[in-house]
């Protein structure tokens, strides 16, 4: 089934124009469905050259069923790191924050109005390593989002709160001094 990256420049996007996962490039539009089927919108980053990012699209963008959940449940959207270092830079902040460690493939869940709940990196087919499989995440993730969406919503506020204090010290023409510091 050729999806939304058919069409897309990126050769990361390209890779995975043939899974089975229904990818939505980054946009107003991929939001736009998550707000529309009030679901959550799963956000994978990669690039070409990324050896885990293979390894997770082989494991479970290319599984058939792993896609049909992930279908059914989320708006995917696929974004190349390399060509949206911004987007990148946004949720890997996150993915940090969260996880204490940060990586490729990305993994992130968000509100449709782009706010993270939950990230990590790659996740195995099966549990291992202290890492549920992605099919036992995507469950928990929809499991969460349909009976606890408070919680949810919280959580995503939380991470945007304490995100976004980092993001307005902003960088500037010398050191910060003790305000910028202390915020």
């Amino acid at each position: 089934m050729p999806n939304r990256l058919a069409s897309a420049t990126s050769p990361y996007l390209l890779q995975h124009a043939d899974n089975p996962v229904d990818w939505w490039e980054w946009g107003d539009d991929a939001f736009a469905e998550a707000r529309r089927r009030d679901v959550p919108v799963l956000l994978s980053v990669g690039y070409a050259a990324c050896h885990w990012c293979h390894v997770m699209a082989h494991e479970s963008f290319e599984d058939e069923r792993v896609a049909a959940y992930l279908n059914a449940h989320f708006v995917a959207v696929k974004v190349d790191r390399e060509e949206r270092p911004d987007v990148d830079a946004v949720y890997m902040e996150s993915v940090q924050a969260l996880t204490g460690q940060g990586g490729w493939p990305m993994t992130a869940f968000l509100t449709p109005d782009g706010k993270p709940f939950y990230a990590g990196t790659y996740f195995p087919p099966q549990p291992r390593h202290g890492l549920p499989s992605f099919s036992q995440l995507l469950q928990a993730v929809d499991e969460a989002w349909t009976r606890r969406r408070g919680d949810v919503t919280e959580s995503a506020q939380r991470i945007g709160a304490a995100l976004g204090g980092g993001a307005r010290v902003g960088s500037g023409d010398g050191p910060p001094g003790a305000d910028r510091l202390d915020a």
